[in-house]
């Protein structure tokens, strides 16, 4: 059977990195495909081969920052307290048990639908995907899970849904818990921003709420097994492969380097929601001054207009393919960022993480950690000292129990389905899920 496949992923590169190995797959299998995003990833999408559908306006990140901001302050005043501090109430990454409660929840669910869910899911957003999806009449849409007009839509055509995580699945996690907090509330006191909001916009196309709004049918999850969250859900694993769009491979690539080569790498997916880099890059070169490696650092001129120096062992790259550099790598050291981590991962690189508090950063560095993979260095939001930074690095370079342990995660990696593997199963779920 040839299916028709929807992809459906928020505007940012990254996003879309973790789509395009299952979409080529499918495609290459036979099946048609096509991209919908905001019209900022248009580009992106069609440099990557596929066929781009723009929905809704652009997507606004400054201003789903400052409604971040004015929502954390409106929840604050209504617990009675203080403002947390910057992202507090959508730090869903931070798994510490005192982060629990209904309060706590509740909070976190509310501003997560208000400031992130319902700005990426635009009420244009959603409206021009549900028209796209009634006329071209997708058999399976495959969603990002910060973008649930994609479930929205695939309900309003009768097509299959399923959600492809993008890092840890905090949402499955955070809407598990939740529900057993507002399951103890007496009757009259069970309040539910996140069901509230996603039924009204479901009624307009005919349709209520169901779970699967929230976490898809079933989930398609690229997190090594040994890594996810324990959450009660039907996933299905797929080994990741890296994408990093178009990439050239330099002249000094080609060449195996003359001493240990360590990747510095900040990644983008920060510097695009908030603006700027978390960690500080003079810091972070000064740690890496005076080791017996060779550093490739990708920073760009912004960055570079930071510090005030950059050390001789230091080469500056505005943009090199991970895929293509950490081969000749024998560490990592960057942001946590979902693309950067995996893509070590698969290599079996060692990794030194300085993660931001940005989603799952702190609890994938945790988890990359407690594998043996790799460190991660100040994992409670402080500056970490230049000393820490180069003693993570120095110790997992000398010891040969990081390189082991990062060489298991690569298997791992490796033995779960290829997207081409998965593509005889998406057929299976597809035509038993359709509506």
């Amino acid at each position: 059977m040839t299916m028709r496949v929807l992809f459906v992923t928020v505007a940012a590169g990254s996003h879309l990195g973790a789509q395009v190995p299952l979409a080529w797959a499918l495609r290459a299998a036979g099946h048609q495909v096509c991209v919908a995003s905001q019209p900022d990833l248009e580009d992106e999408i069609v440099a990557a081969g596929l066929a781009a559908v723009p929905v809704g306006p652009p997507l606004d990140q400054e201003g789903s920052v400052e409604e971040l901001r004015r929502r954390r302050e409106e929840e604050a005043r209504r617990l009675d307290g203080e403002p947390p501090d910057a992202q507090e109430l959508m730090r869903v990454g931070d798994l510490s048990p005192d982060r629990l409660g209904y309060d706590r929840l509740h909070g976190t669910v509310t501003v997560m639908t208000s400031a992130i869910f319902q700005n990426f899911s635009a009420r244009e957003t959603v409206d021009d995907l549900v028209g796209f999806a009634r006329h071209w009449r997708p058999d399976l849409v495959v969603w990002d899970t910060m973008l649930m007009a994609g479930a929205v839509a695939a309900r309003a055509c009768g097509a299959a849904h399923a959600r492809l995580l993008y890092g840890l699945d905090l949402v499955g996690r955070m809407r598990e818990e939740y529900l057993a907090e507002v399951a103890r509330r007496p009757a009259d006191l069970r309040e539910d921003p996140l069901a509230e909001w996603l039924g009204w916009t479901m009624a307009r196309y005919g349709g209520a709420f169901g779970e699967d709004l929230v976490v898809g049918q079933w989930t398609i999850d690229p997190i090594p097994s040994s890594m996810r969250l324990a959450v009660d859900h039907h996933y299905v694993p797929m080994g990741y492969v890296p994408f990093n769009g178009r990439a050239v491979i330099p002249s000094w690539l080609r060449e195996p380097p003359a001493r240990r080569r360590v990747c510095l790498t900040l990644g983008v997916s920060f510097r695009e929601v908030m603006g700027g880099d978390q960690a500080s890059i003079g810091a972070l070169l000064e740690a890496l001054a005076g080791l017996d490696v060779e550093v490739v650092a990708t920073l760009d001129a912004d960055q570079l207009a930071t510090v005030d120096r950059v050390p001789g062992n230091v080469r500056v790259v505005d943009f090199v393919a991970l895929n293509e550099l950490l081969p000749s790598c024998s560490a990592i050291v960057h942001q946590g960022g979902f693309g950067t981590a995996q893509t070590a991962l698969a290599h079996g690189v060692p990794q030194v993480i300085v993660p931001s508090d940005m989603w799952d950063a702190i609890a994938r560095a945790q988890r990359v950690q407690r594998s043996g993979a790799g460190l991660c260095v100040s994992d409670d939001g402080r500056p970490p000292a230049v000393a820490e930074l180069r003693d993570a690095l120095v110790r997992v370079l000398a010891e040969p129990s990081f390189a082991r342990a990062a060489a298991g995660m690569r298997a791992e990696v490796r033995g779960a389905p290829a997207p081409a593997d998965l593509v005889p199963l998406l057929e299976k779920l597809t035509a038993r899920h359709r509506g």
